[in-house]
């Protein structure tokens, strides 16, 4: 018998197959659906949130945010990607019945509590930073409101999803700027202008998941398209490649493999011409095969050795038969390495990047921190108090504005600021609230508040853009940036400010904490 793929509401599969037994379509087995990720989320997540039941609070309201402490990857920015998988997550979140059997034999719930998740759904509210802008530290670029369980039960999902797709844009678009400004030679002319990067990292990610989202995140952030074909699929992308050193290697000669693979792909093909030796086999069986065929050679790739001599040299080689071959230089790239190129003079037509990009050696650490409740429609902050200064919270509803310099266009810097704050538009002044001696006035701009909603009441109210809108966007965001800001080595560090309302709301709660802490020592010391 023929396998079928039904998607049915969870309600209705006891009438499906009670249907079909009446029809004589004799046992039939449903399999689960692996794409729900409900109970993708910590064991404590799940144990607090009875506690929560067991008080009878399912229905008081939290707020929760998603943010990060610093810049990750030692970049000036973080780059925020995710969105799209974040509201599919949510879309789908219900515990299945094989979900409900398998937390019954852990023996830690109670009947009442697993009923309550047999009938859960996301009900909150969500307010999220679009794909593809640039985020700093403190800054939260998610926003949750919902009843105390819901908010702790997505908090696992969310950090996975953001973590992971903020590292791959972030990491991209470091490759993407430093590859920004290369002088290429065109027919001994010199010109200056964005190297195409082809993303090939998908055999360097943790799984076939993380492959596709890290292919996804860095042609939205600038990358010219991805090795990945699943990707390119699921996208819309054109797949892009070129050969391995195994289609030389399991050839009679190298001269032999590159004549059998520009026969099977005509139309500029690009050889790798680094298997044995690239200036003196390589190069000149490139050249030979494609012009015994009659047939224009699109380039070479280099994947190992002094990329910036071997470069230089290769286009030599190339400029008198053919001078419009492109060069693209692959090998463990990253940003730091790209701009040594530069500095070298190295000749780049394209640069191809997989390790650096799918599997970045930093990570972001994104956290996910309740920042208030709700009593009555009044909103209550709440705040983390850490002697690690850094960990300490910021409290409350909060929007993040951007202000723009009117004349330039660039970013000036970004306060966060409580919900209900008029932002003046008149003047302002930037205060380092790590040193409050440090200050900027500007005037003439222009301020944009960053979050957007994305979910009302339980029901999605946010139409995500397809991922050109969204490469564009990227675009357009990053040159705001100044760039300096931008840069990969050392980057200008960018002005994130606390209005001064909610910076004495956190000094204020700041101070509440530690007389709290003053009073149960007196208590203890008795």
């Amino acid at each position: 018998m023929e396998n079928f793929v039904i998607n049915l509401d969870e309600n209705r599969k006891e009438e499906f197959l009670r249907l079909l037994a009446e029809n004589g379509f004799g046992e039939i087995t449903l399999k689960e659906d692996e794409t729900n990720m409900t109970l993708m989320t910590d064991l404590y997540e799940l144990t607090m949130s009875q506690v929560n039941f067991d008080s009878n609070e399912q229905n008081d309201i939290a707020y929760f945010d998603g943010f990060f402490r610093r810049e990750p990857l030692d970049a000036g920015y973080g780059l925020i990607c995710g969105t799209d998988t974040m509201i599919d997550y949510i879309k789908n979140l219900h515990f299945t019945k094989s979900d409900i059997e398998y937390l019954r034999s852990t023996n830690k719930f109670n009947e009442g509590f697993l009923e309550y998740l047999s009938n859960f759904k996301f009900t909150g509210d969500i307010w999220a930073i679009p794909d593809g802008t640039p985020v700093f530290r403190n800054e939260p670029f998610i926003t949750v409101r919902g009843n105390k369980i819901e908010t702790k039960i997505i908090e696992t999902a969310l950090l996975a999803i953001y973590n992971s797709q903020i590292a791959y844009a972030t990491a991209a678009r470091k490759i993407v700027e430093a590859a920004n400004g290369v002088d290429v030679v065109v027919e001994d002319e010199k010109t200056h202008e964005l190297i195409p990067i082809m993303e090939f990292g998908a055999r360097r990610a943790y799984g076939c998941n993380a492959a596709i989202d890290a292919s996804k995140c860095a042609v939205i952030v600038g990358c010219a398209g991805t090795s990945n074909t699943k990707a390119a699929k699921m996208y819309g992308l054109t797949p892009m490649g070129t050969m391995a050193h195994s289609c030389v290697m399991e050839s009679t000669s190298e001269y032999e493999a590159f004549k059998k693979y520009a026969k099977s792909f005509p139309n500029k093909p690009l050889f790798l011409v680094d298997t044995f030796d690239t200036l003196k086999s390589g190069i000149p069986n490139a050249i030979k095969v494609c012009k015994e065929l009659g047939i224009e050679l699109g380039g070479i790739r280099i994947d190992s050795g002094d990329l910036a001599y071997l470069s230089k040299e290769a286009k030599e080689l190339l400029k008198k038969e053919y001078p419009n071959a492109v060069i693209c230089l692959s090998n463990g790239l990253n940003a730091k390495s790209i701009e040594s190129l530069k500095q070298q003079g190295a000749v780049i037509g394209s640069i191809g990047c997989g390790d650096n990009i799918a599997s970045p050696d930093k990570r972001v650490g994104a956290v996910y921190k309740i920042c208030a409740t709700e009593e009555n429609g009044e909103i209550i902050p709440k705040i983390k108090v850490s002697e690690d200064k850094i960990k300490t919270t910021n409290p409350g509803l909060k929007k993040i504005w951007r202000f723009y310099d009117k004349d330039t266009g660039y970013a000036l810097g970004d306060i966060i600021a409580t919900h209900n704050e008029e932002i003046p538009l008149d003047g302002y002044t930037f205060v380092n609230h790590e040193d409050t001696l440090q200050t900027k006035d500007i005037t003439n701009y222009t301020v944009r508040e960053l979050q957007v909603p994305i979910f009302q009441n339980g029901k999605l109210v946010y139409t995500d853009p397809t991922l050109a809108e969204k490469r564009a966007y990227c675009d357009k965001e990053m040159k705001s940036l100044y760039p300096e800001v931008r840069r990969a080595e050392k980057p200008h560090k960018y002005i994130v400010d606390l209005s001064n309302e909610l910076r004495e709301l956190r000094d204020q709660l700041i101070r509440a904490v530690n007389s709290q802490v003053k009073e149960q020592q007196k208590v203890k010391v008795k």
